[in-house]
């Protein structure tokens, strides 16, 4: 593996765990005792969040994370980038275990070991790896953005109901900080291409507006845990569909498949719940439609 990947990756997890640190804070600021979030009441619901301390702490973290993350891919390939980056799913599960005190199930701790198993195989499958340079044309990631930013309104919107509390919002989140990653992924790379910076932007404030909503709904896991899991699946499939991101030939190649099936298995698995007192969104939230 060489230096500069090396390098990628080192600042990919750094990037992973200052993102779901920064999440876990601003949930926890969000549920406990916040007033309500509206869309309706924009300038009231940005007051309340940026004047409250610890939410804003969170806030702050997460902003060096998507900093960190840029950085990442600018030098490594976004497929390999997204996958340490799933594994920020196990570090949120610890968080709420032992920070927020929360009893976790055997299925989640499952999705832990898998998303662990699946960086030590991700690391394996690096061995001789070279840092990819291709290019998706402009018109493949646009309709990749679009088609995100509209399935993410319909899961926000009426979708929602067919869901668990907050998911709907959690999945809207992950789908738009994942068409943003792509995105990003086709801006770092220069000339014309900048142009989807205004892209990057809209999808982040989007997932930012959902992801808030549905901190005051659903619990850590299920919120943050499924906008983790979309955050970073898409992309990896994005990395391999639009900019050419090859798996490697041989033995190297299943060890590499194995790690996204792992890592992708394990966000899945701390997704679908949390235990009882950690999913049930706070009481403040109860009174909201």
């Amino acid at each position: 593996m060489s230096a500069t990947l090396a390098g990628g990756l080192l600042l990919a997890a750094a990037s992973t765990a200052a993102l779901n640190y920064g999440f876990f804070v601003q949930h926890r600021a969000a549920s406990s005792g916040m007033p309500s979030l509206s869309l309706r009441r924009p300038v009231a619901s940005l007051r309340a969040l940026f004047t409250n301390h610890g939410w804003l702490v969170g806030f702050v973290v997460g902003l060096a994370g998507w900093g960190l993350y840029i950085a990442a891919l600018r030098i490594a390939p976004l497929a390999l980038v997204q996958a340490v980056s799933a594994g920020g799913v196990g570090l949120l599960a610890l968080l709420v275990s032992r920070v927020a005190h929360a009893q976790l199930r055997e299925r989640e701790w499952a999705g832990v070991a898998f998303s662990m198993v699946g960086l030590l195989l991700l690391g394996i499958s690096l061995i001789g790896q070279s840092a990819g340079d291709h290019r998706a044309h402009w018109t493949l990631v646009a309709l990749w953005v679009g088609g995100s930013m509209a399935l993410a309104g319909f899961l926000a919107g009426p979708g929602r109901l067919a869901l668990a509390a907050g998911a709907g919002f959690g999945v809207a989140a992950g789908l738009l900080y994942g068409a943003g990653d792509v995105a990003t992924k086709a801006a770092v790379a220069g000339g014309a291409a900048i142009l989807f910076t205004v892209a990057v932007l809209a999808c982040h404030g989007g997932a930012f507006v959902a992801i808030q909503l549905g901190f005051q709904r659903g619990g850590a896991i299920a919120t943050v845990g499924v906008a983790t899991l979309f955050t970073n699946a898409l992309p990896i499939a994005a990395g391999m569909l639009l900019y050419r991101e090859r798996i490697p030939g041989g033995g190297l190649g299943i060890v590499r498949l194995a790690a996204f099936g792992a890592v992708v298995l394990g966000a899945a698995l701390l997704s679908r719940g949390e235990s009882a007192d950690a999913d049930a969104p706070a009481p403040v939230a109860a009174q909201r439609g």
